[in-house]
């Protein structure tokens, strides 16, 4: 619960200034793919898109950008805890044999208790 307050506390605010900032930034800058035309030249290519959009879009491209690189980084940390995974899967069926093994066979003795292990003389 506390978590979820904490998420309302920081994203509604952000979303406020984000807004905002969209609002502040309606003007439209010319976006090109051609790097080798002149931006003066009447015939060079570009869109008219608002400026806020381009930088949302870099930022959604950033964040993008670092999750793949931080999943790729993670892949040895997977890598480890799947072989963990099974070799505990393993050491429990193997311990589970163990006990059913011990439980048809021959009877094990029956635990002592806590008097025959003190010596009270």
């Amino acid at each position: 619960m506390l978590r979820r307050i904490a998420g309302w506390i920081v994203l509604v605010p952000l979303s406020v200034v984000l807004i905002v900032f969209a609002l502040a930034n309606r003007q439209l800058t010319v976006v090109g793919v051609n790097p080798f035309a002149s931006p003066s030249s009447p015939d060079s290519s570009g869109v008219g898109v608002p400026l806020f959009l381009v930088i949302f879009g870099f930022l959604l491209l950033g964040v993008v950008l670092g999750g793949v690189a931080t999943w790729f980084a993670s892949s040895q940390v997977r890598r480890e805890r799947r072989r963990w995974k099974r070799e505990a899967e393993r050491l429990s069926r193997e311990l589970d044999t163990a006990r059913r093994d011990r439980g048809a066979g021959s009877r094990a003795p029956a635990p002592l208790a806590l008097d025959d292990l003190v010596d009270t003389r």
